[in-house]
């Protein structure tokens, strides 16, 4: 019994061996644990740099098709002041030229007519503002938008109103002025085409590092969640997107439409 009793007594080489091999159990797990936190690492890397590449990819694209449609929209704009508003331009002078022709008979309708065509060009002219992205770049996001509203007053298309509140000379970006303005001009477009309002209201407030515009209407509404984008919603969000503006379009049946875009100033 004492020498099965001496054989399971460890002799100092064998505790030290034992010590030994655990501590290069410890070294191997502790390699094995950093080879993993550096390869993870470098897996994350990679693929924040494949997203952020996609994303500036994907950026790119939404500039380059922005800048297609401005240049689109340029044209016909500077289309619109020079050929048709050229001709109405010679309409309105023969006209007045006629006037002095006309019985009294005449005399009413003819004026009138003299009158549909001055305004006419009038409002021509200011549409090929509105298309013209040198000329908002120029006029500032809440002169463009006050054109807007005062053109759908004058036309009698929709009962509309512009709050404005803070100081305008924070916002100096002019072309993100542009893009803001392109938002809300399709908003206007679609209240105008399809939701069947009585009014518009929108709210500019500027703050001390962002603005916050809100368009809103009293329209038969709709389902967010049921409508399918249509190229007008997307290119709203994706403008915004590309400014890293926060884009909020809500609408219920029955309770209008109404759109909050919140963006931070930025430099040039």
């Amino acid at each position: 019994m004492l020498q099965t009793g001496e054989t399971l007594i460890s002799t100092p080489a064998e505790r030290y061996l034992l010590i030994y091999m655990i501590g290069v159990l410890f070294i191997v797990c502790t390699l094995i644990i950093v080879f993993f936190m550096v390869f993870q690492k470098r897996k994350n890397k990679l693929l924040i740099d494949k997203f952020n590449q996609q994303r500036l990819f994907e950026e790119e694209i939404s500039i380059t098709r922005i800048e297609i449609q401005e240049q689109t929209l340029k044209n016909i704009g500077q289309d619109l002041h020079d050929n048709v508003g050229q001709l109405l331009s010679v309409a309105n002078m023969q006209l007045s030229i006629l006037s002095k022709q006309v019985g009294p008979e005449l005399e009413s309708s003819f004026l009138e007519s003299k009158d549909l065509v001055k305004e006419s060009l009038q409002e021509l002219r200011l549409l090929s503002k509105s298309l013209n992205s040198e000329v908002i770049e120029r006029r500032a996001l809440e002169d463009s938008i006050t054109t807007e509203i005062e053109r759908f007053n004058k036309l009698g298309l929709i009962d509309s109103e512009l709050i404005v509140e803070g100081d305008s000379s924070r916002f100096n970006n002019g072309k993100d002025g542009i893009i803001l303005f392109r938002i809300f001009q399709e908003f206007f477009a679609n209240t105008i085409k399809y939701s069947k309002a009585s009014r518009l209201r929108v709210h500019i407030e500027y703050k001390t590092d962002l603005v916050i515009i809100n368009a809103s209407d009293d329209g038969i509404g709709f389902h967010v969640k049921d409508v399918e984008k249509g190229s007008g919603l997307i290119n709203m969000e994706s403008r915004a997107a590309l400014i890293h503006a926060d884009f909020n379009l809500t609408s219920k049946p029955g309770e209008g439409v109404n759109l909050n875009v919140t963006y931070k100033y930025r430099s040039y």
